[in-house]
Formats: structure tokens, sequence, C-alpha cells
């Protein structure tokens, strides 16, 4: 479970840095046409939901349920791009102009404590910290993949912003 979920993980979270490592400087603040954000606060904004790690990484208690139950949910929250979600407060992204090599080296920072936990940590643990109201507690497999398919919709969002 762990090692699939990591690799996982690592394969999407390689694919944005190389993404954003491969832009333009002064493609990474510029805001695309109807108002989104600029490549550089998608990375912003992924990196500060990547504090999720403190919640893997905090309470716990064992699961009376599959670890696995929410994440057929998760993904297909994720996976519809037709549907504009907003942002919780705490991981909006500045709006300050964002430096590359700083914004990479942060996301790099916060993706290798991510893989720390997955690798280290029960996956099947009930998170106790904090809860999507929505949803509930999630276990820490849930949290892995929520960070997984979060991701994978950005990465989408960042090629459409690309391509435009």
């Amino acid at each position: 479970m762990n090692l699939q979920t990591e690799q996982t993980f690592q394969q999407v979270t390689n694919q944005l840095v190389s993404m954003i490592a491969g832009m333009d400087e002064a493609l990474i603040n510029k805001k695309p046409a109807d108002g989104g954000w600029s490549p550089g606060q998608i990375v912003d904004h992924i990196r500060k939901s990547y504090a999720s790690a403190e919640t893997m990484d905090g309470g716990s208690e064992s699961g009376d349920r599959s670890p696995n139950e929410k994440i057929e949910l998760i993904k297909k929250i994720f996976a519809d791009d037709t549907v504009r979600m907003k942002s919780p407060d705490a991981i909006i992204p500045t709006e300050k102009p964002l430096d590359k090599n700083r914004l990479i080296a942060g996301l790099k920072n916060r993706i290798e404590q991510m893989a720390a936990i997955i690798r280290t940590k029960d996956l099947s643990d009930i998170c106790t910290d904090y809860a999507i109201p929505q949803y509930g507690p999630f276990t820490r497999l849930e949290w892995a993949w929520f960070n997984i398919y979060h991701t994978e919709r950005h990465i989408r969002q960042l090629e459409r912003n690309l391509n435009d």
C-alpha cells in the first residue's frame, strides 16, 4: 500500500516540478486570460496544500473502516475539471511575484516531507487533528491520495494554461 502510494506521489510531484522548472521565468507570474492563477500561484497553492503533512504526521487512531474508503470520492471530486472550486483561505496563493527557484525549493521541501510520511507511517490510521468538514476525517492513505489527485488536477490546469 505504501510503496504504490509513494511511487504515484513521486511521479505526480516529479511531473509538477519538471513542468515548473522547464518554464520561462516570465511565464511563472503570467495570469491566464480568464483571470485564474498564474503557474507560480498554482504551484504556491499546491505547496501550501501540502501542509496536510502536519495532519498526516499528527494525532491519529486505528480505523474501524477500510483505509481507502473515501479515495474514489476524492478522485471523483478532483477529476471534474468543469467544476471551479473555491480554495480554503489558508492555501490561497500569494499575489506577490514569485521567484521560480524559491518556489521549486519550497515545493521540493514539502514533497520530501510528505513522501517521508507515506514511506514511514501506518497509512491505515485515521488522522484526528483536522477533517475537511463535508468529508469527515481521512486516513493517512486518503490524505496521500487527496494530495495526488489535487496535484493532478492542477497539472491539468497548468497544461491548459500553457496551451492557451
